[in-house]
């Protein structure tokens, strides 16, 4: 049953006891008594789980409510916007499912009292694992969808960016013609693409921008990959087409800032669809206005959304886009289930697949 947070209240298990990896916990309170699951428990006696579902824009949970629904699972949704509407909505659930939206500080977690949190998506940026482990919550997360679609997105951009359709596109609709605006332009087998970051989505991204012509090489000090070029950063910044696909580093400081933006290639081409951390907002904008790059297209930043008004002076030089390079139709389902069978198995006594917090650890 799904259930928007107006409909009249339910029971549900409160301060769920969660599994560690080989059996389940004993209940929160210390006691050495286990809690009846939803699982557990007989047909005429099935206890009701409350599975809060936080800052999602779905047409409705159909998705979710098939994988749960037979676990017991009373979903219940909101937008979570602040830590009183995350406690409002998600207080004493057995699994939060969550968007990228609501961000779960320790104080938030301990007046949570919920069982577990599973991202919808990768970064788990807006939990705090450490004090969601200390809790004695799991933190799962889900990092293989999309990766066709991010990777669409980024050869798109850096297509686009490299033809200056958005300056073409301003000619044209400003009553003017011709192709002195965007002078000069050159093929991809005439040009190099320096690819940061292969991962999936690098991976993915460096065939697709093999395949219509540039020479790529990729730069990534954890990865050996079997085709592609390695080099020193330095090396991929200096590419006619940079793309970032790394993670965001643990101390949140940017891998693009001004030295970085330095090296670039004046004329080139800078896309962003990893994680906004990545580069130095104020240090891309004097580049910009130097033409080191000569354009951005970014579908991620440090502030989402954006405060526009940073890029005012650079606005025919950059491409933004409202971080959909991770969205399709069919890679928003295939996160659906797999966020949803994620909290299937801890709603069942297992530990997730992919983990960023145990409970306890």
């Amino acid at each position: 049953m799904v259930r928007s947070f107006a409909s009249p209240r339910h029971t549900c298990l409160s301060r769920r006891p969660m599994p560690s990896r080989m059996q389940r916990s004993p209940p929160w309170n210390g006691s050495t008594r286990r809690s009846r699951t939803a699982i557990d428990a007989p047909r005429e006696e099935r206890v009701t789980v409350k599975v809060a579902i936080l800052g999602t824009r779905y047409r409705d949970l159909s998705i979710e409510e098939e994988i749960l629904a037979p676990l017991g699972a009373e979903i219940v949704h909101g937008d979570g916007g602040s830590p009183e509407a995350i406690i409002e909505v998600a207080h004493g659930a057995g699994v939060i499912l969550a968007g990228s939206g609501p961000r779960f500080d320790a104080g938030t977690l301990k007046q949570l009292e919920a069982g577990a949190i599973v991202r919808y998506g990768v970064g788990t940026e807006s939990i705090d694992a450490a004090a969601a482990a200390a809790l004695g919550m799991w933190v799962a997360y889900v990092p293989d969808y999309g990766t066709e679609a991010v990777a669409v997105h980024a050869l798109t951009m850096a297509l686009a960016a490299a033809r200056r359709l958005q300056i073409a596109d301003g000619t044209v609709k400003g009553g003017r013609w011709g192709i002195g605006d965007v002078r000069p332009l050159h093929l991809p087998s005439a040009q190099t693409a320096g690819v940061v970051g292969l991962g999936r989505i690098g991976r993915r991204s460096a065939e697709l921008l093999a395949g219509v012509g540039y020479e790529v090489f990729g730069h990534d000090p954890f990865a050996e990959t079997p085709g592609i070029r390695l080099g020193s950063l330095a090396e991929a910044l200096a590419a006619d087409v940079v793309t970032l696909h790394a993670p965001g580093r643990e101390d949140g400081s940017p891998l693009i800032g001004r030295d970085e933006i330095a090296l670039m290639s004046e004329g080139s081409v800078l896309v962003n669809t990893s994680r906004g951390s990545l580069i130095d907002t104020a240090a891309l904008v004097e580049g910009l206005e130097q033409g080191r790059p000569a354009v951005a297209a970014l579908d991620v930043f440090e502030t989402e959304p954006p405060d526009v008004e940073v890029f005012a002076t650079v606005l025919d030089r950059v491409i933004l886009t409202p971080h959909m390079a991770w969205y399709s139709e069919e890679s928003e389902r295939d996160l659906r289930i797999k966020a949803a069978t994620e909290a299937a198995r801890i709603l069942g006594g297992e530990a997730p697949l992919n983990v960023a917090a145990t409970p306890g650890g």
